[in-house]
């Protein structure tokens, strides 16, 4: 009797399964090493680094500040500071998404607040309702992105003088209607609004959570974030492609101008207090969070997770530098060479993405 063994290479003539004679695709070896390089290229990858990032600093944090900073209270401190700056990055995100740069976020936010705590303005809240304050900041702040967006798509101005402008002009025009004072917030149910804390949480952070949320949700499901992106890589393109590029760039820096609003009724409800001096400086630390959060200076390519994560770094870092009695001065470098290593990091990404293309 013979004996038949089992063998696993196939007879003479015969094809392997999964061979080009019998249909099958086989994948060249370096294919799955390339997926992944692609994917650690990729935003996944980018945000992963920012997370590292931003739990490397709250590591240091609790080894140099001990109990001090690895508490709820402290939590809850460093995400109340950054929901303000938060609200304005997400506006800034997207300008910078599509091609330009809006430098006058901090002063209309100073402008939004002046004006929605003017005694006129209070008085018509106290006798209708609060929301009057809100209403009044959200439009001035439409309004300045409006006139951003006409000079800069319809008047051709370069994004950074026209909003260098506005970010001079809002900044004098609040000092203006302010004369140069502090105006105190009087209208009791406003200030009990923004003091509340559902679920243990303040009320500013609930809206920083649900401002990123829409903006994700605007920039990566919706047509408007399609064509952001597309404004941004190629404008000619995009209007080849029959994109009205004028318009939406118009409507970018209106949003811009929505998000310094929304940030002008949180400072007010966080200060109790509209100044002209509120928000100074605030524009370059949006765009110092939305570069290190990966969006491209040139345009094109936009992260709000990035943004956020962004965000949060720089404020965490900041309450770090606060608990180990760091100087301002000592903190302005820290951040600066940290926005100079996050741009040629931006670089470097970029040409190896066109070296693998």
């Amino acid at each position: 009797m013979s004996e038949h063994v089992a063998s696993d290479a196939p007879a003479p003539g015969s094809s392997a399964p999964g061979s080009p004679a019998e249909g099958g695709v086989v994948a060249p070896p370096a294919a799955q090493p390339r997926r992944r390089r692609g994917l650690l290229h990729g935003p996944a990858g980018r945000n992963l680094g920012l997370v590292i990032a931003l739990v490397a600093i709250c590591l240091v944090g609790i080894i140099t500040a001990g109990d001090r900073f690895a508490t709820v209270d402290n939590l809850l401190t460093i995400l109340r500071l950054a929901s303000v700056l938060g609200v304005l990055s997400i506006g800034m995100t997207f300008v910078i998404t599509g091609g330009g740069i809006d430098l006058s976020v901090g002063s209309v936010l100073g402008l939004a607040s002046v004006w929605a705590s003017t005694l006129a303005t209070q008085t018509m809240a106290q006798d209708s309702h609060w929301i009057v304050m809100a209403l009044v900041a959200l439009g001035v702040g439409v309004g300045a992105g409006l006139i951003n967006g006409i000079l800069v798509a319809y008047g051709k101005v370069v994004s950074f003088i026209a909003t260098l402008a506005m970010m001079v002009a809002a900044r004098g025009l609040a000092e203006v209607i302010a004369n140069r004072q502090t105006q105190v917030v009087r209208v009791r149910d406003f200030l009990d609004f923004f003091r509340a804390d559902p679920l243990g949480v303040p009320m500013l952070v609930w809206i920083f959570a649900v401002v990123s949320v829409a903006g994700w949700v605007l920039l990566n499901r919706t047509t408007f974030g399609r064509r952001t992106v597309a404004v941004g890589g190629n404008a000619e393109a995009a209007r080849l492609a029959g994109i009205k590029v004028q318009r939406h760039t118009m409507y970018l820096f209106a949003l811009s101008g929505l998000a310094a609003g929304i940030a002008g009724v949180m400072m007010l409800g966080r200060t109790t207090a509209g100044s002209s001096t509120n928000g100074m400086l605030y524009e370059l630390d949006a765009i110092a969070a939305v570069v290190v959060g990966g969006t491209l200076l040139a345009g094109g390519r936009g992260s709000i997770v990035g943004t956020v994560l962004g965000v949060l770094i720089f404020t965490t870092l900041t309450n770090v530098f606060t608990q180990n009695n760091l100087s301002i001065s000592a903190q302005s470098v820290f951040k600066g060479a940290i926005i100079v290593g996050a741009v040629l990091l931006q670089q470097r990404l970029a040409d190896r993405s066109r070296a693998g293309t």
